[in-house]
Order: C-alpha cells, then structure tokens, then sequence
C-alpha cells in the first residue's frame, strides 16, 4: 500500500488538504462599524487534488489553492462560509496570501491577509503574522484592517489534519 501511495505521489496524481486556524484581532474604519478593537478569526481548509501541478513552477497554478471554511469578525459576522485562494509565493514575492469571500449583513466581502517577508531565518514570525484588509466586494470601500496569528501551539493539530486525496 506504501509503494502505491508513493507512486501516485510520483506521478502527481495525488492531493492533499490540510485545515488552518488564524486569530487575531481587526478594527473597523471609522464609521464602518463597532469602534475599538475587536476579535477575529477564520478556519479554513486549503490544498490541492494534484500535487504533481501544484509543485510544478511553470504551471498557472504553482503552490495555490482552493480554500474553503469560515470566518468570524466581531461586529459583522459569526462562522460566515468563505471561499477562496490560497498562495504560497515563497520564491516568487516571499508571501503567503490569504484572499477570500464571504457575505454578511447582505453585502459581500473581500478578505486579503498577507504572511510577508517570508525568509528562512524568520519562519517563526513570517509564517504566523498575517496581516488583512476586509473590503466591500462591490465597491473596494475599506471595511476593516487586522492582524491575526497561525498560533504555535496549534501546530499539532494543523499536521495532524493533513490528508491526502
């Protein structure tokens, strides 16, 4: 079964996913909400179904992924389904960006939360400090900045959550 296993991989005809917590707070703009700084966090699940593609460099598709899960931003929305984009431009732009949608309250948003400066001596930092931007799909209108945190103690169960497909 291993060797099986090994061979898809080979081949790249296997996948994977893996779920991914981040916390952390925002702040509305002015006038776009609750004033003071609030929580938030979102759970999503990112991966792809051919690893073969998603490793290769000269492919549209290198290191990006579907993402799907939820999201919580106190003063707009509880558990909110999302869907979107993962891309991990370690080489090309030393990030990790986060883009996504979700409707609340009626209206669709925009979320964008960047890992930047990733650099082999600062994976600590780097690959747990994500920094967003909450906007009105329609409009581009600023809703709300944030920070939020891949918190190290959850790592366990980020691995723990790998699956191959």
């Amino acid at each position: 079964m291993f060797r099986e296993i090994l061979d898809k991989v080979r081949s790249g005809a296997v996948g994977f996913s893996i779920d991914e917590v981040m916390t952390g707070t925002h702040e509305f703009e002015p006038g776009a909400g609750p004033e003071g700084v609030l929580p938030m966090e979102f759970r999503v699940t990112w991966g792809t179904e051919r690893l073969g593609s998603w490793l290769n460099p000269r492919d549209e598709n290198f290191m990006r992924s579907p993402l799907r899960g939820t999201v919580t931003i106190e003063g707009l929305c509880r558990d909110a389904s999302c869907e979107g984009t993962l891309e991990l431009a370690y080489f090309t732009r030393r990030r990790i960006r986060y883009a996504f949608t979700f409707k609340a309250k009626d209206t669709l948003y925009r979320y964008v939360g960047e890992k930047v400066n990733i650099r082999p001596w600062n994976l600590p930092t780097s690959h747990t400090t994500c920094y967003g931007r909450l906007t009105e799909e329609t409009t581009g209108k600023l809703v709300s900045t944030s920070v939020t945190h891949f918190r190290l103690r959850s790592a366990p169960a980020f691995l723990a959550s790998l699956r191959l497909a």
